[in-house]
């Protein structure tokens, strides 16, 4: 699993070099994101499809 440092790296890497610092900090605000997302994941705190959709329905309705 690579460091955050090398995340960082790799991210820049693959960024224009035109590239503003308020896109660079919204690449890492999704990448932050979905890191904590797979996490959630892998410690079983994620919802399946079907559950997902009910508890939207849920709040959609309130």
């Amino acid at each position: 699993m690579p460091t955050a440092k090398q995340e960082v790296a790799d991210l820049l890497r693959q960024l224009p070099d035109d590239c503003s610092l308020e896109d660079i900090q919204y690449r890492l605000y999704v990448l932050e994101k979905t890191n904590r997302g797979r996490e959630d994941i892998a410690q079983g705190r994620g919802y399946v499809n079907d559950e997902a959709k009910q508890r939207l329905d849920r709040w959609l309705e309130s």
